[in-house]
């Protein structure tokens, strides 16, 4: 489980550095990512 959790924040990090520009988006991006982490985790 830890593993996938790992792969699934590497492939949204990466997502928000491609879907972003700004340092603000980035940072929506990354709560974003956790969040989705977090439920997934608590599922």
């Amino acid at each position: 489980m830890k593993q996938v959790s790992t792969v699934f924040l590497v492939i949204c990090f990466a997502l928000s550095l491609t879907a972003c520009s700004t340092m603000a988006g980035l940072g929506k991006d990354l709560k974003k990512g956790g969040e989705a982490i977090q439920k997934a985790a608590s599922s």
